[in-house]
């Protein structure tokens, strides 16, 4: 049997099927007001019947954290009912719950937020065109926006999930504390690489305090970029500094955020070794790590836990092919979709608002232009 198919068990006594997970994708499809909507929920219900667990797109934990349209709102506690509803959607077809919890700071869009201002740990904008420049967060909100995490967890607990994953990658607020270059403060939150941490595990060990109040087998994970390209930025050495003392705090699982597992550096391009690899040689034994990036068949999925990492999280390729685990478990790989054409959305069961950026974002996913007759 392949390895990926084996079941998983954490150190606290949950259980996983297999090894699969589905990645965290955002797919602009709540309602504004931040409730699931049913197109949703079915989206996330035929990618259940074969992942062993599933962790959802990114949910707010504040109003001022929504980074995207229609993203899933865990920040009012009216919203458990409609979180409670993707929970039970979710576990019913067999996988784990797990509500990615998040802030975007200075990449949350102006429109969205409710002052139209975003936030970050200093006023250094993005380093893209037109970006914002955010406002700078005074000591007091940030104890706030750590404490929203702690809610936000507790309510995913209330609607039934099996874990929480906290979003500190791909740039978003946590990220920004931890990156010198979004982080100019020289208070307690910044300045030196153990001060730029302080905000990541503040974060850790609230949602862990409001962990307490679940089953002992609910799982916090968390989700890291290994680097940044921008100068000063994020490099391989701080990052293993935070994976390490992340790994100390107590975490059920790293989630390692890359576009292709076997990727080298995006700062040194001599440096070509993977760094999801790189991540599990440093902290594997200790806590189970999560491979994901660019790996389309089962043979992908084998040949990169080679090296002994346990978990793989896909994303694309579970939108384009629903049921690729229960394709590769029954022998049917040959069957495996690996592309997708303009008319394949109800069949795929993908929500309209995802559907339409998939098909208007060139080189995102392979795109044919209309299905074979």
């Amino acid at each position: 049997m392949k390895r990926f198919l084996e079941p998983f068990t954490f150190e606290n006594g949950a259980e996983l099927r297999n090894r699969i997970m589905l990645a965290p994708m955002t797919n602009f499809s709540s309602a504004d007001t931040g409730e699931t909507t049913p197109e949703e929920r079915e989206y996330y219900r035929v990618r259940s019947r074969g992942a062993g667990a599933v962790i959802t797109a990114c949910a707010n934990v504040t109003p001022g954290g929504k980074g995207f349209p229609g993203e899933i709102g865990a920040d009012r506690d009216d919203l458990v009912p409609s979180l409670g509803e993707l929970a039970s959607v979710i576990k019913k077809e067999g996988a784990k719950a797990i509500l990615q919890i998040y802030h975007g700071g200075r990449m949350a869009p102006p429109n969205l937020l409710p002052d139209e201002q975003p936030v970050s740990a200093s006023a250094v904008p993005a380093a893209r065109e037109n970006a914002p420049v955010p406002r700078k967060l005074e000591a007091a909100e940030i104890d706030e926006i750590i404490r929203a995490y702690g809610e936000g967890t507790r309510r995913a607990i209330e609607a039934g999930y099996d874990g929480v994953e906290i979003h500190g990658a791909n740039t978003y607020l946590i990220q920004q504390f931890f990156s010198p270059h979004s982080n100019r403060r020289t208070d307690e939150w910044g300045g030196t690489l153990e001060k730029r941490m302080r905000f990541p595990l503040a974060v850790l060990n609230e949602v862990k305090k409001a962990a307490e109040a679940a089953d002992s087998q609910f799982l916090v994970g968390y989700r890291i970029s290994p680097e940044e390209m921008e100068e000063p930025g994020i490099t391989m050495e701080d990052t293993l500094a935070l994976v390490n003392t992340l790994t100390e705090e107590g975490l059920d699982y790293l989630h390692v955020s890359v576009q292709d597992f076997h990727a080298g550096s995006m700062r040194d391009k001599e440096d070509t070794r993977s760094r999801v690899q790189l991540i599990q040689d440093e902290v594997g034994s200790r806590v189970p790590v999560v491979g994901v990036g660019s790996l389309h068949t089962p043979d992908d999925v084998e040949k990169a836990m080679e090296g002994g990492v346990p978990l793989m999280a896909l994303g694309r390729e579970l939108i384009v092919e629903p049921e690729w685990v229960e394709k590769a478990a029954e022998g049917r790989e040959s069957e495996i979709r690996t592309e997708l054409s303009v008319d394949d959305r109800e069949t795929l069961v993908v929500p309209e608002p995802l559907w339409n950026a998939i098909v208007n974002t060139p080189g995102w996913f392979p795109v044919k232009e209309h299905a074979e007759k």
